[in-house]
């Protein structure tokens, strides 16, 4: 019982120095890393939304054949795919359907490619705000050795925005990097799902072409 506390000490002790560390080199590096961090929320918590928001489309769960026989079988229709077969299926002809179809896609696709739109511009925006930390950081460290009379004052100062300068590129491109590719990820998915409406399009308008054919075949006799 003794060996499990001072274990469970010695792992909290651990993440508190960890947390002491990392949040002095965060505050180190100036106001630019309260820019980068609003950018990181901003670009994680979109990805995890356009990631959950694809997972509940439940597209590459659902195997082909149900979704087929929900086609002809509206009674069995469940989830989000018999949703979206319901909200096409009010077409008696195939243009109708194909207008269903383009609302449909706007509809779905539209907010995901929003977000990933976001998602790229704080890919792109992160190194740049680190960048300019940098630049703010170089000029504090010239700013100190032009004022400054030299000596432990002075260093210090020049020290002081060396670490700025340093810091917020560093951490602008490890936001950057993984950004990168999450959103690469999340843009596959949404690609994926692009074509799963396609796909559910043709098969959709296919057997309405071959249904409406028969009906008019047996009106003709």
């Amino acid at each position: 019982m003794n060996t499990m506390l001072e274990r469970t000490d010695s792992i909290f002790e651990w993440f508190s120095t960890l947390w002491n560390q990392a949040t002095a080199i965060w505050f180190s590096g100036g106001w630019a890393m309260v820019g980068i961090a609003i950018i990181a929320m901003v670009m994680f918590g979109m990805g995890v939304h356009v990631h959950l928001g694809l997972r509940r489309k439940g597209f590459q769960s659902l195997p082909e054949k149900t979704w087929r026989r929900w086609i002809d079988n509206p009674a069995e229709r469940r989830g989000p795919i018999g949703g979206l077969l319901d909200f096409v299926s009010g077409g008696e002809s195939v243009k109708e359907t194909a207008v269903f179809f383009r609302q449909l896609h706007t509809v779905e696709t539209a907010p995901f490619e929003r977000d990933l739109r976001v998602m790229k511009i704080c890919v792109s925006a992160a190194p740049l705000v680190g960048l300019l930390g940098t630049v703010i950081g170089m000029l504090a460290t010239f700013g100190a050795l032009s004022s400054g009379s030299g000596g432990e004052k002075t260093m210090g100062l020049v020290a002081e925005g060396i670490s700025e300068a340093l810091i917020t590129t560093e951490t602008g491109l490890v936001i950057a990097l993984p950004g990168l590719f999450f959103q690469y990820h999340l843009g596959r998915k949404h690609r994926r799902y692009k074509a799963f409406l396609a796909h559910l399009q043709t098969v959709y308008t296919q057997g309405l072409y071959r249904k409406l054919r028969r009906r008019k075949a047996v009106m003709t006799t």
